[in-house]
């Protein structure tokens, strides 16, 4: 998890507020009534399976797409208006970075300097040193972009992106499709960002166990909707033990337990109580007994990371 730190950009203790966004393509919606807030010089974490909308939002947070209704303000901008310099004050590094084979990594990244019209000198040559050691790169810095692998040219599009020190920086999946020591290495120059640059960063994953990792805090979506915002603390909350009782008739002995005020939920071949002391749970499986329910199983169940994620994305559990 990252250390916060001050951004660059003076627009108070927030970064990014989103406030009832919605976003169609044609019939699609895409996006429903998003509302959440990144605070400045923290890493949140945007998570969710493919295709619930996290790329298409982070498009419309790097003003690169339009959005149909809500409220989106970004370094203190209201990108409902044109604002012609948030550009300079950003980064987006989208799934496939536009890199090119041909250059050499210095050159990709004198490129992306002139893009940003960036003057060439000491300065600008000590800006590329600087981060060409933090991202591990200085060894390679005369190879072609092509013979790089992918966890190397994933370290050459974040270098890319950090050339003209944005306040705010997006990445979509930036593990994605790496090995395990390239996602090992991204996370952790990730992690570093805050305290390096004092910068905010929005990262999204597929992952929870990723996001566990790196953010501050976190904002699930699922079907273009946030179905959870706030801190990793309060999302590990949700991995509460239960105990899983196996009947001969889970119909039955859920409706007894429901008359006795116990919520159960089902799963598989499985009944979950909620976490309560021992000697409420004999209580409980002794009146099962009674009304003539036979319990074939009980053991101790803990939701694991994975499952909480599929809970909060309305997908199915499997313990």
């Amino acid at each position: 998890m990252s250390e916060n730190s001050d951004s660059k950009c003076e627009t108070g203790e927030k970064a990014i507020s989103v406030s009832a966004l919605t976003k169609k393509f044609n019939k699609i919606t895409a996006l429903e009534g998003v509302s959440f807030e990144v605070k400045k010089g923290e890493i949140f974490g945007m998570l969710g399976p493919d295709g619930a909308g996290k790329t298409t939002l982070m498009r419309i947070l790097a003003g690169l797409m339009p959005f149909d209704r809500g409220r989106v303000s970004v370094l203190g901008r209201d990108l409902s208006k044109i604002s012609g310099d948030l550009c300079d004050h950003i980064a987006y590094m989208p799934q496939r970075f536009g890199l090119y084979p041909d250059l050499s990594v210095i050159e990709n990244i004198m490129f992306y300097a002139d893009l940003y019209d960036m003057k060439r000198g000491r300065e600008l040559d000590g800006r590329i040193d600087e981060l060409l050691e933090f991202c591990r790169m200085s060894p390679f810095k005369n190879r072609f972009a092509g013979r790089l692998s992918g966890g190397m040219k994933q370290k050459l599009g974040l270098t890319c992106a950090l050339i003209h020190t944005p306040a705010l920086l997006f990445l979509d999946e930036p593990t994605n499709g790496l090995d395990p020591a390239g996602i090992q290495e991204m996370r952790e120059l990730i992690c570093a960002l805050p305290k390096q640059f004092g910068m905010t960063v929005v990262v999204s994953s597929h992952l929870l166990s990723e996001i566990d990792q790196i953010a501050d805090n976190v904002g699930v979506i699922s079907n273009g909707e946030l179905v959870f915002q706030g801190s990793l603390e309060t999302l590990h909350e949700r991995n509460k033990r239960s105990i899983a009782v196996r009947t001969l008739n889970n119909d039955a002995a859920n409706k007894i337990l429901k008359e006795q005020g116990v919520s159960c939920e089902v799963c598989e071949e499985f009944l979950l109580l909620p976490d309560i002391a021992d000697d409420l749970v004999a209580q409980y499986i002794s009146h099962l007994f009674e009304r003539h329910i036979g319990v074939v199983r009980i053991e101790e169940r803990q939701k694991s990371l994975e499952d909480i994620f599929l809970d909060l994305t309305g997908m199915a559990v499997s313990l």
